[in-house]
């Protein structure tokens, strides 16, 4: 039975062990309850499992997207399969390397400490899916050690060229006390759920939230918490981006004028802590990706019912990910926490290829006045009289009769 923190699967670098030794009972699927209502009690009932400390200490088998099994996937700690399952977006910090002596936040030691220099890469995961959440990581490690540790020593690449093998394990041993990478390094971790990514775009007029705005919060976001909250002296950042890096490299650079920042497109092939953000990032994802696809399987169908053909990679232009989503549409609420509802590609399906059509009816005039019509008719500077502020908390009694 597979413990939290193991994998089987062959990597590059140094083999690990598993520390992660605390894992998850999960209630058997009913295959008798497929409807929408089971998968959204079914999420309820695995988030509150997940919650409660008396149920973490075994997990069983299931079958994730990939059409492997679970039990030999490595889940890092940056997974949190409660928050994820409810729909909520987090952030994850690993506690600071013992190589890394962070600034002390005591204004009475601040210059009695020789800190350590670090070097810090972000970067991203699942932006362009329609399927699961997508992932900011902030990856750092003394300056020193950026080269020899990371590429020399670990052949640390862009995620997208090392195979899933190789990014498990190196995330695997990013996570086990003793080793090198978990004693030099640390990383931090911002997951975007697919419901709040949505619940953003789709906020009328304008007041939307579009992704890139999402995307430069929360790299600000998790800067600032390993910078100002945790006390790393970081001196140089580099970012991956997939827009105009100057223009982004010139927003950072007025939020955080004591840092040194480059913003380069492929920055995760050309700088080793941004290669290493990348495979914190792509390992979170896809880890996610599985834990959302195994609650989804198991409310729908039994555990040994393997007629089921997967959801793909997540990706719109994923025949198997669009196949998907049109099999398992309710019609009324689509699909669940899983789902980013503003892509294009899920609101076609919901307004044109069967989903019912809800008309909102426009609210009715009762002919009595609105409160906000109340407040700009006949608030402070709005009274012909000098009495208008008197007149906004209203008449004395006395005056009144």
């Amino acid at each position: 039975m597979r413990k939290k923190g193991q994998a089987s699967e062959e990597g590059g670098g140094e083999e690990c062990d598993g520390i992660w030794g605390r894992s998850n009972t999960r209630p058997s699927a009913n295959p008798e309850r497929s409807t929408r209502f089971a998968y959204f009690t079914h999420l309820a009932r695995l988030a509150a499992l997940a919650s409660s400390p008396s149920t973490m200490e075994e997990e069983d088998p299931v079958s994730d997207v990939s059409k492997q099994s679970l039990d030999s996937t490595f889940i890092p700690p940056s997974v949190d399969t409660a928050r994820l399952l409810a729909g909520e977006s987090y952030a994850y910090y690993t506690p600071c390397p013992t190589a890394v002596i962070p600034q002390d936040i005591s204004p009475t030691t601040r210059d009695q400490v020789q800190t350590t220099p670090c070097v810090l890469g972000i970067d991203e995961a699942g932006r362009g899916p329609v399927l699961g959440p997508m992932v900011y990581s902030a990856f750092f490690l003394p300056s020193e050690l950026h080269h020899s540790l990371l590429a020399r020593d670990h052949s640390f690449d862009d995620s997208k060229a090392l195979t899933p093998g190789v990014r498990a394990n190196l995330m695997r041993c990013l996570n086990t006390p003793g080793h090198p990478l978990f004693q030099s390094c640390g990383y931090a971790i911002k997951l975007l759920s697919a419901r709040d990514i949505s619940s953003g775009m789709m906020r009328p007029g304008a007041a939307a939230y579009n992704l890139n705005a999402q995307a430069m919060d929360a790299t600000i976001e998790i800067v600032r918490g390993v910078v100002e909250d945790r006390g790393i002296d970081v001196r140089e950042v580099y970012i991956d981006t997939i827009g105009n890096p100057a223009t982004y490299q010139q927003k950072l650079e007025r939020i955080f004028p004591s840092l040194k920042i480059t913003v380069a497109k492929k920055a995760d092939s050309l700088y080793p802590c941004v290669s290493a953000a990348s495979v914190a990032a792509k390992v979170t994802r896809d880890v996610a990706l599985e834990v959302l696809y195994e609650a989804v399987l198991r409310a729908q169908q039994p555990l040994d019912d393997t007629s089921n053909p997967g959801w793909g990679s997540g990706y719109p232009s994923d025949s198997k990910c669009v196949g998907w989503l049109r099999r398992n549409m309710d019609p009324v609420f689509g699909w669940g926490n899983e789902c980013r509802f503003s892509w294009g590609t899920a609101k076609e399906m919901l307004e044109l290829k069967g989903g019912a059509r809800v008309d909102w009816p426009a609210e009715e005039d009762d002919g009595g006045t609105r409160l906000s019509e109340f407040l700009l008719a006949s608030g402070p500077g709005k009274s012909s009289t000098r009495e208008g502020l008197r007149d906004w908390y209203g008449h004395k009694q006395a005056e009144i009769l």
